[in-house]
């Protein structure tokens, strides 16, 4: 009986991970209405952009 190991190399989990730079100037430990406040603020500044 052959033991059948799967190795995976490191850029592949991280391919697997969501990006997450977008959530860079919030801090850790915020709650989704942070997160959200921030993300709205940050479309608002694109959208003025254009």
């Amino acid at each position: 009986m052959t033991n059948a190991h799967q190795t995976h190399d490191e850029t592949d989990a991280e391919a697997d991970e969501p990006t997450t730079d977008h959530l860079d100037d919030v801090e850790d430990g915020c709650g989704c209405t942070e997160i959200w406040e921030h993300m709205s603020e940050t479309r608002e500044t694109a959208a003025d952009d254009d």
